[in-house]
């Protein structure tokens, strides 16, 4: 079993790398990844902590892998998405699966608004402490304050995500309008003189990281979709960190507090 720092760091980087998987590594790793959302998105009231990082990250995989490979959704969520393949399975009854999904969808909405309203009510405390605060307290205030911001940011994704996805032909975001939360907003580039001459392109994150995650998403195989849906499978033996919600409904208990 995966240590929870492992599991963080692993459903990050699957997030991280799915823009540029190919789409029959998409259709391969798609299933694990309903599995998974259907563990950390529980349809009810469980006594759990629900781990919004954790949903984030699956939410963000499955929007990326599903645009590469729109039908494979199919038979795992009931949509009905025509491609003209055999592989739509549009003759075939998923129903179960829409009303699950639904299901689970409209709780993690519910705990995320809640979340939502609390944090940013905790927003205004946390600035007046910090105006009055000493030096060291502003510094842990300072903090608390990144934490609430990066909580807001990660509940703001999750309702983003999931509203395309009650719809029956839902749209997947295959593009750049989700930020991941623990990420920096990017800054579009200004080509330098050089470039803009025909000159050598200076190196950036634009032709580093993402590069190098695009040929790594090009070049996956067969054995490597067995290692990710292994890890993955890792993932469901239990345990859960990072950004937790408390709340009625889906998955928590209270009153909607947050943990960070």
């Amino acid at each position: 079993m995966l240590p929870e720092e492992r599991k963080l760091d692993l459903l990050k980087n699957l997030a991280a790398s799915s823009p540029y998987s190919a789409p029959q590594d998409s259709r391969q790793i798609l299933p694990s990844v309903v599995q998974l959302l259907k563990k950390y998105m529980p349809r009810r009231k469980t006594g759990e902590e629900t781990n919004f990082t954790y949903v984030e990250c699956l939410l963000y995989t499955f929007h990326h892998l599903a645009s590469k490979a729109p039908n494979a959704t199919n038979s795992l969520c009931c949509y009905k998405i025509v491609t003209g393949q055999p592989s739509d399975r549009l003759g075939e009854d998923f129903s179960e699966y829409y009303k699950d999904l639904t299901e689970r969808m409209t709780h993690v909405e519910e705990l995320a608004r809640a979340t939502t309203k609390k944090l940013t009510q905790g927003m205004a405390e946390h600035n007046k402490a910090m105006a009055a605060a000493k030096t060291d307290e502003a510094k842990d205030n300072k903090t608390q304050k990144q934490n609430t911001t990066t909580g807001l940011r990660t509940c703001n994704n999750i309702l983003a995500m999931t509203q395309p996805l009650h719809s029956k032909s839902p749209s997947f975001i295959g593009d750049k309008r989700i930020n991941l939360s623990w990420k920096e907003a990017t800054k579009p580039s200004v080509p330098s003189t050089a470039t803009a001459a025909g000159g050598k392109r200076p190196a950036s994150t634009t032709n580093g990281p993402s590069n190098a995650g695009a040929k790594k998403g090009r070049g996956a195989g067969g054995l490597q979709n067995q290692l990710v849906n292994r890890a993955l499978e890792g993932l469901s033996l239990g345990g859960r960190s990072g950004m937790r919600g408390r709340g009625r409904g889906w998955g928590g208990r209270g009153r909607g507090r947050g943990n960070w």
